[in-house]
């Protein structure tokens, strides 16, 4: 069986790792069930969408950059991770602590976009 997240902390590098290995079920498998991610325009909810979405982006990209990963903020089974992207993007997820005790995102938002300097 694969790692599991023991921490939310521990899904951004799950993901790294994953990402670039091509592991489009390993990624898959860092959600729950009925997550949500969204990427500008495009939202996947569920896992079948999940693994559309990551399926068409491995066959487009195959090097990700490590990005800076913030200190995950907790309370009880909820956390919300942070990653800076090397483009200067930012990803916020929430996670939830499941029954088993690893760590899935529930939300994913991917993309997020510094604002424009004037």
């Amino acid at each position: 069986m694969s790692e599991t997240a023991k921490e939310p902390g521990d899904l951004a590098r799950l993901f790294h790792a994953r990402a670039n290995a091509g592991d489009v079920e390993g990624l898959v498998a860092l959600y729950e069930p009925g997550a949500v991610l969204a990427a500008g325009e495009v939202v996947a909810t569920g896992h079948d969408a999940i693994r559309r979405f990551y399926t068409d982006l491995l066959a487009r990209k195959s090097d990700f950059p490590e990005p800076e990963t913030l200190p995950a903020l907790t309370n009880g089974d909820l956390g919300l991770t942070f990653a800076r992207l090397p483009n200067g993007s930012f990803s916020v997820e929430a996670a939830r602590r499941q029954p088993d005790g690893r760590w899935l995102w529930a939300i994913d938002q991917l993309k997020i976009k510094p604002a424009k300097k004037d």
